[in-house]
């Protein structure tokens, strides 16, 4: 019996995964704090304790994500862009596109049999990215954890026509300022949101099927307004923020096994 352990460090949360023998999740545990917080060393903790292990009975641990180089209790680093492409494969065996939209980026990739053999991502901007809705719920004064449900209410869509997270934030106010619903606002934002994601998947080649990952595909708006725009079925998982965790530990298990 092998148990090994993905932590996937992000901007703005971490997540991790411990597996049995690379095909039972025993334990998930998330943190709503990035590298450089006390999110990497909890969410090792949580882990451990959702799965009723202790340290000492992990095989091996593997870190992915923004911060897998600072986080001194792994064994292994490993991008994530390969963990997630693993880690959507598990769950999806006939994935052929990943799409992930973390808090700072943007990833696609495609996919051939589990294994990435082309990507595309956006790391310099915050459109597209978890920080876009962020900021738009902020002038809003919702959480962002209300904007699916307030999107699902819109009768309209209101055109937010820059990409750009200061522009686009500019275009909020006015919208409220001349009496716009907050919803039919929500629902241009997540339209514009995606509309930067399509363009990367277009550049990268959009296959069936396509998996949405990372913590934005909870909001139904924007995989709705993703799949509108894509003129593709996207699928999620009740473990789309763990993806990226879920590959570090099968990663890890290959890891082991060779150790």
């Amino acid at each position: 019996m092998t148990y090994t352990m993905g932590i996937d460090i992000g901007s703005s949360a971490c997540k991790a995964v411990i597996l049995k023998d690379a095909d039972e999740i025993v334990g998930t545990f998330k943190v709503a704090v990035g590298t450089g917080t006390s999110g990497p060393d909890r969410a090792f903790q949580g882990v451990l304790e959702a799965a009723h292990l202790s340290e000492e009975q992990i095989d091996y641990v593997l870190a992915t994500g923004y911060g897998r180089n600072t986080f001194a209790r792994a064994d292994a680093q490993m991008s994530e862009l390969s963990c997630h492409a693993k880690g959507a494969y598990f769950l999806f065996p006939d994935v052929r596109t990943v799409i992930d939209i973390g808090g700072q980026d943007v990833k696609v990739i495609q996919i051939d049999h589990g294994a990435m053999v082309n990507f595309q991502m956006n790391d310099k901007c915050a459109a597209g990215t978890g920080r876009f809705l962020d900021v738009m719920a902020g002038i809003l004064e919702v959480d962002v954890s209300d904007l699916a449900g307030l999107a699902a209410k819109s009768t309209k869509r209101i055109a937010i026509s820059s990409t750009c997270t200061v522009f686009a934030e500019s275009e909020v106010i006015s919208q409220l300022a001349t009496g716009e619903k907050k919803e039919d606002i929500v629902n241009g934002i997540h339209y514009a949101i995606t509309a930067r994601v399509v363009g990367l998947a277009r550049r990268v080649g959009i296959r069936d099927r396509v998996v949405m990952t990372g913590g934005v595909a909870q909001n139904e708006g924007v995989v709705k307004a993703l799949q509108d725009q894509l003129e593709h079925e996207v699928f999620t998982s009740p473990l789309s923020q763990y993806v990226g965790a879920l590959g570090a530990g099968l990663y890890a298990h290959s890891k082991a096994k060779r150790k």
